[in-house]
């Protein structure tokens, strides 16, 4: 019997008719002679309202109290799911994070998993139970709860198919597939039927409807995953290993990301050593430093920026700060209302006029371009939040997304 992984995100168990609708299509996928592992996320916007409750007791809540709370969400959802099926005949079993044996870092709120034991699972799998499983938490060696962070969930789907060595991850959430741009953003935005690990990593990192980290754990151990909606029968969007079939354009996506903020390091002494002194301590307090632009020395002072994700901005001035003070710099300044703007594509670094057409376009729209940073398959622009959506509807027409 081939082993299926599905997640269902919290749009799809929003309520008890949606966990209803969502236990009637597990049950088809079980009665086609398939094990089914089934991980889920909290119910519709659970998360966001614990998180609010817990600033409500404390502005700054205990990262290890606040997992603990986190957690309580995927459990509700996953035990409703398990009865769910048992009303309608199925013999089902919920598991938490610890339990369905994920054991992770101890870095609360974006854990990252360091190992996983599936024995339990399969002992439930083998006594023909389908097994529901607890999304975005697991347990460190002390067993401490932790949480993996925003999207974790697809992350934990991903990573009991490759344990498993399930024949494929089947993601469902609100969406049809992966689309060229957001549809709620470009009308015209049209579905991918497939797309590469490398380039949907991409598209993942800055700002499509999947976890990176998913994503990366896919390519690794080479799981196909499957993204479709919960709501419809729609084929989905395959993320696979394969070379992609569309090859007339490019570029596959535009891609963007609200969560950014840009802190620059002003008057910063030109010397070796400098920007250890600035990065060590932020990577010590756990804050990922995406963009570096460091200016040209004058008079051997430069301006050093960069940016971190915006819920992150806090923790790092005040690690910034008395780091720059320390090394002579002349001051830090912050900027929490920009964006990300990204156009993907396999192949683009060795295609001329790609980068050009890109910044004619946001000239031409009269949108300014803060930063930029590249890589083999991808171009992003950090530009004005108030002008996000403006950019990637100019740049899904400007690369004809849409006529594909």
């Amino acid at each position: 019997m081939a082993i299926i992984v599905q997640k269902y995100g919290g749009t799809s168990v929003a309520d008890a008719e949606r966990i209803r609708n969502v236990a009637r299509r597990i049950i088809r996928g079980y009665e086609q002679a398939n094990q089914m592992v089934v991980v889920v996320s909290a119910m519709g916007n659970t998360t966001d309202d614990l998180l609010a409750l817990a600033r409500q007791i404390t502005p700054a809540p205990d990262p290890r109290e606040l997992d603990m709370l986190l957690s309580t969400g995927e459990l509700v959802s996953c035990t409703l799911m398990a009865m769910a099926l048992r009303s309608q005949g199925y013999d089902a079993i919920s598991l938490s994070g610890s339990q369905a044996g994920i054991v992770t870092d101890a870095t609360h709120g974006k854990a990252r998993i360091a190992s996983l034991d599936p024995s339990r699972i399969h002992q439930e799998l083998d006594s023909d139970r389908i097994v529901i499983v607890a999304g975005f938490q697991g347990v460190t060696g002390e067993m401490d709860v932790t949480t993996l962070g925003r999207g974790g969930s697809d992350t934990t789907a991903v990573a009991l198919a490759a344990a498993l060595k399930a024949s494929r991850c089947e993601i469902y959430t609100d969406v049809e597939g992966i689309f060229t741009a957001d549809p709620r953003v470009v009308p015209g935005a049209r579905k991918l039927d497939e797309i590469g690990y490398e380039e949907m990593l991409e598209l993942a990192s800055y700002g499509a409807k999947m976890h990176p980290r998913s994503i990366e754990l896919g390519a690794v151990y080479n799981v196909p995953i499957l993204v479709a909606s919960s709501m419809s029968e729609a084929t989905g969007t395959l993320i696979h290993g394969g070379a992609s079939m569309e090859v007339r354009n490019k570029v596959r996506g535009v891609a963007y990301d609200r969560d950014v903020a840009k802190i620059t390091v002003r008057g910063v002494p030109d010397r070796p050593g400098i920007a250890a002194h600035l990065f060590q301590p932020l990577a010590d307090a756990g804050v990922s430093v995406d963009t570096i632009v460091q200016n040209a020395s004058m008079e051997r002072l430069t301006d050093l920026t960069f940016t971190v994700a915006r819920r992150d901005v806090r923790q790092a001035l005040e690690v910034v700060k008395p780091v720059a003070s320390s090394i002579g710099a002349t001051g830090v300044v912050s900027d929490d209302k920009l964006g990300k703007v990204s156009i993907v594509g396999t192949g683009m670094q060795n295609a001329p006029g790609y980068a050009a057409r890109m910044f004619r376009t946001l000239h031409e729209a009269g949108i300014n371009i803060e930063m930029i940073t590249t890589s083999e398959i991808r171009i992003t622009c950090i530009v004005a939040e108030e002008r996000l959506q403006d950019a990637v509807r100019a740049l899904h027409r400007a690369f004809e997304l849409d006529q594909l």
